[in-house]
C-alpha cells in the first residue's frame, strides 16, 4: 500500500490518464491480486524482464503504434512524464526515457579475498539514471524484443539493433521502490504525508 492504494494502482491510473489502453503484466503467482478496473488487458509475466515485456507486447492491440513501458514499482511517475516521452515519439524519435543526473561520486570495484576493493573513480558527468516511463515506435520496441536477447531496460535493446533513444528529463519522484524504505520516500515526494 502507498497511501491509501496499491503501488500497481497508482502506476496504473497514471497510464490510464495517458494511453488508449493498458496492458498489466504480472507475476503468474499474484495473477488473482492485482484486478483493476482501469486495466484492459492482464497478462502472465515471464521469467525475466525482457520475457515479460515480450508477453504484454504480444497483447497489444494490433492498431498501437506507440508503446509505453513502464515499472508499477514507480507509481510517482507523472502524467507529464508520460506525455513527454510520448510527444517526443511522435515527433519521430525511436524510443524515448527519461533520465537524472548522476549527483553521488561512482566508484568500480573487484571483489578480494578481503572484502570489495575500490578500482577506480568512474567520471559521471556522462552518466544518467535511467527511469520509466519508456516510450517507443511499436516496431521498432518489437524487433528489438525478437533478438530473445535479455536487457535491465527496454531501451538497452532497442539501443543493440542500432535505434536511436532520446532523453527527456526524468522526476525525482518518479523513484523505483525496491525498499520498505523507498515506500516512505515515494509517499512523501508524492506529497501523500501531508
Amino acid at each position: 500500500m502507498l497511501g491509501h492504494q496499491r503501488v500497481v494502482d497508482w502506476s496504473v491510473s497514471t497510464a490510464r490518464a495517458c494511453s488508449d489502453g493498458v496492458v498489466l503484466v504480472v507475476n503468474p503467482d499474484t495473477a488473482n491480486d492485482v484486478v483493476n478496473s482501469e486495466t484492459d488487458i492482464v497478462v502472465v509475466g515471464g521469467d525475466s524482464r525482457s520475457q515479460s515485456v515480450r508477453n504484454g507486447l504480444k497483447a497489444i492491440p494490433a492498431e498501437a503504434t506507440i508503446v509505453v513501458v513502464q515499472d508499477a514499482a514507480r507509481p510517482g511517475a507523472s502524467v507529464d512524464l508520460y506525455r513527454a516521452v510520448i510527444e517526443d515519439v511522435k515527433a519521430g524519435a525511436d524510443a524515448v526515457i527519461p533520465a537524472l543526473p548522476v549527483v553521488d561520486t561512482l566508484k568500480r570495484v573487484v571483489e578480494t579475498p578481503n572484502g570489495l576493493k575500490v578500482q577506480a573513480t568512474v567520471d559521471r558527468t556522462a552518466l544518467m539514471a535511467i527511469q520509466t516511463p519508456q516510450a517507443f515506435r511499436r516496431r521498432i520496441l518489437e524487433v528489438a524484443h525478437e533478438s530473445g536477447d535479455e536487457a535491465t531496460d527496454d531501451a538497452g535493446l532497442v539501443e543493440a539493433i542500432g535505434g536511436t533513444v532520446n532523453i527527456v528529463p526524468g522526476e525525482l519522484a518518479a523513484i523505483k521502490i525496491t525498499t520498505p524504505m523507498d515506500l516512505h520516500i515515494a509517499a512523501e515526494l508524492m506529497g501523500l504525508n501531508s
